[in-house]
């Protein structure tokens, strides 16, 4: 089957104009519309240099169509998550590579009430049609590109989720990294007691510091340097497109997304008692293990975000988290978000009257983890094969690619779906030292 290479599991993504031009972005505009049937779309776009030229040829496409493009302009993906069933649209389509390097791009689609679409849930069909040039009829009535401007709402609609007259005043430093997400803090800040300590505020599609990735060490530093600088109670940083926040306490120590779930779900049980929490199978122990002590029930999923979302639906799950970095929320359209979980973890630090620090000392002591660690390979199936006989004596999970488990210790490895690597989680129960061993251990054998 003939296949387009910038067509991905969860989205298109690619260098511009190479893997993705505004030639494909205006076919898509058409595909989609034909393929949702749809008489509204809503779209918008990060803040790359190539976002401007893509979603005119993507609203081009949707009104050649004969449908109207609802256009947000630059924002956030969650807002195009959140406007869709807002807006009630047929269909949203965010134009952006997150994290991705500046000379990609992408496009990130949702059906109506913000169901996810990806390549089992129509994006294949959307390809199809565009290799087979089954794009119908330019329509004889265009539909209309209309801008709109829905912060207000989505801004407000966040206040469903927190209590501000329960936060402190904290110092926070906030780290946009030159990404979206500087305008929506600055509609929140009038509704929030804190002090924001703004880093790389301003939208600039140069990225003059480096792509919005705080999942790299080394983009790290400025967020630690201004908690350092400036005494903050904590940091906080999100990727370009904003659907990911990253947390740094007040000694400036990065905190791994996986303690993050945990705290996240404590504080969404506190009021919610009995809920399901779903996550994913990379690390497990520390999640079971504060769900079950706040009165909820751990669900496992297959990571990634449309296996997580149609998990969280079918068990009816008020929240579900990755160690990614990825936080989604029922009443959200199931839908990730990178501001819901920095307005409760604020909430959390300051009801439970802790340092950031303090809320997550005991759960890295009790599960040591070795945070997601990448391996370039060229056989992946193979070296997983290897690891399943090495290990053969422990309990096997092929969930998502291999989890084993021992009494003291496991490990889950996968295969992106996006690039040639193995990606390994190690975690160990309060045994640091056998953690950083096996760890070693395996990443041997990988990489041998």
């Amino acid at each position: 089957m003939e296949r387009i290479p910038s067509f991905k599991a969860y989205d298109i993504r690619g260098k511009v104009p190479g893997d993705l031009n505004v030639d494909l972005a205006y076919k898509v505009g058409r595909a989609v519309v034909k393929y949702l049937n749809a008489k509204s779309i809503l779209i918008g776009m990060d803040v790359r240099k190539s976002s401007p030229e893509l979603s005119k040829a993507l609203a081009d496409g949707i009104t050649d169509a004969g449908c109207d493009a609802i256009d947000l302009g630059l924002c956030g993906t969650e807002m195009i998550y959140f406007g869709t069933p807002f807006l009630n649209t047929d269909g949203g389509v965010m134009i952006t590579a997150s994290h991705n390097p500046p000379e990609y791009n992408g496009l990130k689609f949702v059906k109506k009430g913000s169901k996810p679409m990806g390549m089992e849930s129509g994006l294949s069909d959307v390809e199809q049609m565009i290799l087979k040039n089954e794009l119908g009829e330019v329509a004889s009535t265009k539909g209309k590109v209309i801008q709109k401007n829905i912060m207000n709402e989505f801004i407000s609609n966040l206040q469903n989720f927190y209590d501000a007259k329960k936060i402190k005043p904290l110092n926070v430093v906030v780290n946009a990294g030159n990404g979206c997400v500087g305008p929506a803090l600055d509609a929140l800040e009038k509704f929030l007691p804190i002090k924001m300590i703004k880093v790389f505020h301003e939208p600039d599609s140069n990225f003059p510091n480096g792509v919005p990735n705080p999942l790299l060490p080394e983009n790290r530093q400025p967020t630690i340097d201004a908690i350092k600088k400036f005494k903050a109670d904590l940091g906080v940083a999100w990727d370009g497109d904003y659907d990911r926040c990253f947390f740094f306490d007040e000694k400036s120590n990065f905190i791994e997304g996986y303690y993050i779930v945990a705290l996240l779900a404590k504080s969404i049980l506190k009021t919610n008692p009995g809920e399901k929490i779903v996550h994913d199978p990379r690390l497990v122990w520390n999640t079971i293990d504060e769900v079950k002590k706040a009165n909820g029930e751990a669900v496992v999923s297959v990571s990634g975000h449309a296996f997580i979302k149609q998990k969280m639906r079918e068990v009816n799950s008020i929240y579900g988290g990755e160690m990614s970095a990825h936080h989604y929320f029922r009443d959200n359209s199931y839908s990730d978000s990178g501001l819901i979980p920095f307005l409760l973890i604020l909430q959390l630090i300051s009801e439970e009257n802790k340092n950031l620090s303090e809320l997550v000392e005991e759960m890295v002591a009790a599960y040591p983890c070795s945070g997601e660690i990448n391996s370039t390979v060229s056989d992946g199936k193979a070296k997983i094969a290897l690891l399943k006989e090495k290990y053969s004596d422990g309990i096997l999970d092929e969930l998502d690619g291999i989890s084993i488990e021992y009494p003291e210790w496991r490990f889950n490895v996968r295969m992106s779906n996006t690039e040639p690597l193995l990606r390994l989680n190690v975690e160990s129960k309060a045994n640091e030292k056998l953690m950083h061993e096996k760890t070693k251990e395996i990443l041997d054998l990988i990489r041998s």
